[in-house]
């Protein structure tokens, strides 16, 4: 039997981030997306002999990212496709995420026939002013209706869902919110009884330094712990601790979450928070991400990536599937990201924010987040 494949930290791959464009409908001030793709957009045959090479390596789970990957127009195609691989039993989750204004009732029936497993839908406000603004939507006066508009949009798209047969209950439905201080903390609460109305486990995410373009600031950064604190002021907590290899730490509501009498299932009895700047946790990453145009990324704060092309686009008979192979362990093997970890111990330390940061700061929406 094969040697496990190992990083230079002894973490195991496990989770691949694809990216299937890097545009986006919206312009959230912590993304700043791009208005058109990179050249090169990998085809899907390409994604599917990429994944299928991840599989065979140890990955086990896909997160299908953007952008806003609902606007790939082929995504219900790369999906169904990559189902081989699932009776196989390589791979064993494919998720998507996504800002949820595109999602109609036709589209989430036709991602869950095509084999997707869990959606999890993007809301930084629970107000159509916090929406508007934290969507890029700028101060306008007609911003805060078309924040009303967006709310309503994210909304409804819950529900069509939740009709698709994704289920809160068994975690194949949740929000993400990204909070940062000063610009939606006011919305904590409000997302938090959203949530619990409408059964959701809400994820709360801290604002990152991703990219170089967000204006990213140590003190825009609402520790994960004092998110905890003042939802747990309003609803007791009880904490369930952070998965192996998982990125969010998993708190239960004391009361059930609220959400009984609506009919929802338990999936609002849970609170989650992703502490990336306040407590990383690098030490057991088990992320590759690839981007749109087929560059990989060992970490999403990397400032340098690998260009996969050459060995998908190998020949006239496709993509070279052992040189692919091939390629991705070497690049695992050499993995000695944790730069999250490194950053928080040099600001201990008293280094400036910006001394901790790679140049050039590859951007989130290329990335996939």
């Amino acid at each position: 039997m094969a040697a496990p494949l190992l990083d230079r930290h002894g973490r195991p791959p496990g989770v691949l981030r694809l990216s299937l464009t890097a545009r986006c409908n919206l312009a959230c001030p912590y993304c700043l997306p791009d208005d058109r793709d990179p050249p090169g957009l990998l085809s899907t045959g390409e994604r599917v002999a990429l994944v299928t090479a991840a599989v065979g390596l140890g990955v086990h789970s896909l997160r299908l990212t953007g952008g806003e990957p609902l606007l790939h127009p082929r995504l219900e195609e790369l999906i169904a496709a990559l189902w081989p691989l699932r009776d196989a039993g390589g791979l064993r989750e494919i998720a998507l995420t996504s800002n949820g204004s595109l999602l109609s009732a036709e589209r989430a029936r036709a991602l869950r026939a095509a084999g997707l497993d869990r959606i999890t839908l993007s809301l930084d406000g629970a107000d159509g002013a916090s929406v508007a603004r934290m969507a890029g939507f700028g101060a306008s006066a007609a911003a805060p209706g078309q924040g009303d508009a967006l709310l309503a949009r994210v909304l409804a798209a819950i529900e069509h869902a939740r009709a698709a047969g994704f289920d809160p209950s068994s975690g194949q439905l949740k929000l993400n919110s990204v909070i940062a201080r000063g610009r939606n903390d006011d919305q904590l609460l409000p997302l938090a009884a959203l949530a619990r109305e409408r059964g959701l486990e809400l994820r709360l995410i801290e604002f990152m330094d991703v990219g170089s373009r967000n204006g990213w600031s140590p003190e825009q950064v609402l520790p994960a712990a004092e998110m905890v604190r003042r939802i747990g002021a309003r609803w007791p907590l009880e904490p369930l601790g952070r998965p192996s290899h998982g990125t969010a730490s998993r708190w239960r509501y004391r009361d059930g979450g609220g959400a009984a009498d609506q009919g929802n299932g338990p999936g609002g009895s849970h609170l989650a928070v992703v502490a990336s700047i306040s407590a990383p946790f690098c030490g057991d990453c088990n992320r590759l991400r690839v981007t749109a145009d087929g560059m990989a990324y060992t970490c999403l704060f990397a400032s340098s990536g690998t260009d996969l092309k050459p060995v998908l686009r190998g020949g006239p008979a496709g993509p070279d599937a052992a040189g692919l192979s091939n390629v991705l362990a070497a690049l695992w093997r050499q993995r000695a990201d944790r730069y999250s970890e490194e950053r928080s111990t040099a600001l201990a330390y008293g280094a400036s924010p910006t001394s901790t940061r790679p140049q050039p700061h590859a951007e989130m929406a290329y990335l996939g987040g």
